[in-house]
């Protein structure tokens, strides 16, 4: 088994470190995620005449399957610690690319976006759990909030170099978004040290049974599977609809464009605003409320201009739900069994990622053909669903649980005091 280092024995050189390497990790996966995905339902369905359901099966297929392997790497993060799992899964990730670049019929495509699936399931819960364990619930919102305006940033750059990229090649696209990968896994083998997530050394054997006997965390997941539903629009129908009413492919940057400008310019700022008086729970309840009516405006939009003022209203609401949502996760999750709580959750976004890749393909293709503002309701709905969810279990998802504070080290180098 690696030598890791416990939560509570971390100094915070080795902190700051490791904060600064999964920010470099954020941007460049950002960046190279986004530099392909949202591009593949204009390749696909655009270019190369497949029904937006089929890639739909596609998607979700990638989404079911990297959330649900999630949960078993969670569960090998507490017990071998996130660096290697990291590594290891941005290199798969970035094979599942080069693969994609030459793919064309539906079942080579698939078993690309697997492997994409496999990577990412690596490196998912072990990326959220290291980020959980490197802050301290004083700063995690803070944290959380920054590395969200970092991917938004990183958004930004991958789509609109991939706009570019896709003039000359899809293959050329899928190539770069590799590239983004391999440099993700350097940075992670150099900056990153070789961190414990579990506070307990049984936490990889009793974790799962722990978090399945956890009502509130299961329940949570339940509810947010619905925010995953909507959120995951936006990579497939928002895109779809934008290019119908634009008539050109370059309606795909000007929606990232917007996207991103309000992630960077409001994403850390705003919620760093509204946590004077708002918890990180309402945060996720009015975002999503937002994320419903961005959805909603989308339907009854009549042309590209309403179509990126309700993107906006859209892509606050995510500024809003995001750190919110990411900070209930982690004060949520046991301190015993960190990872295998990240890894659990992600079956929420299997779930609700899933069914909104499938089910918003086949309800986007369904409206098309009879009555177009059908599906933009039924996302609404499901939004604002989620976001009555949580209001009414407010007091139940409002828990903070963290480790006791423990001894300060008596040798001379400095550690911190309280475990994260």
């Amino acid at each position: 088994m690696p030598r890791t280092i416990r939560p509570t024995d971390l100094t915070d050189t080795e902190r700051s470190r490791g904060i600064h390497a999964l920010m470099i990790s954020t941007f460049f996966s950002w960046a190279g995620f986004f530099l392909v995905i949202p591009l593949m339902a204009i390749h696909y369905v655009d270019h190369l005449g497949w029904a937006a359901g089929t890639l739909g099966i596609v998607l979700a297929l990638r989404q079911f399957s990297q959330q649900g392997l999630t949960t078993l790497f969670g569960i090998i993060c507490d017990r071998i610690g996130p660096k290697p799992l990291i590594s290891t899964g941005m290199l798969i990730r970035a094979g599942g690319f080069v693969a994609m670049a030459y793919a064309e019929t539906f079942w080579p495509v698939l078993i690309a976006a697997l492997v994409v699936a496999f990577g990412g399931a690596m490196f998912e819960a072990p990326k959220s759990a290291s980020l959980a364990t490197l802050a301290t619930p004083e700063t995690r919102q803070r944290i959380f909030s920054i590395i969200g305006v970092i991917g938004g940033i990183g958004t930004t750059v991958g789509t609109q170099l991939g706009a570019l990229l896709i003039r000359a090649d899809f293959a050329a696209v899928c190539l770069a978004g590799a590239v983004a990968f391999l440099l993700v896994a350097l940075a992670i083998v150099i900056m990153m040290p070789p961190i414990g997530v579990s506070m307990s050394p049984g936490g990889s054997s009793i974790g799962m049974r722990h978090v399945f006997a956890d009502r509130v965390f299961i329940f949570y997941l339940i509810i947010l599977a619905g925010y995953w539903f909507a959120t995951t629009q936006f990579g497939l129908t928002i895109l779809l609809a934008a290019t119908d009413v634009a008539g050109t492919d370059s309606a795909v940057s000007w929606i990232y464009l917007v996207q991103a400008s309000i992630t960077v310019g409001l994403g850390y700022f705003l919620p760093r605003w509204l946590e004077r008086w708002m918890t990180p729970l309402q945060l996720i309840i009015a975002g999503t409320a937002m994320i419903a009516a961005g959805l909603l405006a989308v339907g009854l939009a009549g042309n590209i201009i309403a179509i990126l003022v309700a993107v906006a209203v859209f892509s606050l609401g995510a500024v809003l739900a995001r750190p919110g949502q990411e900070t209930v996760t982690a004060n949520l999750a046991d301190p015993a069994a960190r990872g295998t709580y990240f890894g659990v959750a992600a079956l929420s976004l299997a779930v609700g990622g899933g069914l909104g890749n499938y089910l918003g393909g086949v309800i986007y293709d369904f409206g098309t053909a009879t009555t177009p503002v059908l599906p933009w309701v039924v996302y609404a709905a499901v939004a604002a669903a989620t976001a009555l969810g949580m209001w009414l279990m407010r007091r139940e998802f409002g828990v903070i649980r963290t480790e006791p504070v423990v001894p300060a080290p008596l040798s001379g180098e400095v550690k911190t005091a309280r475990a994260h």
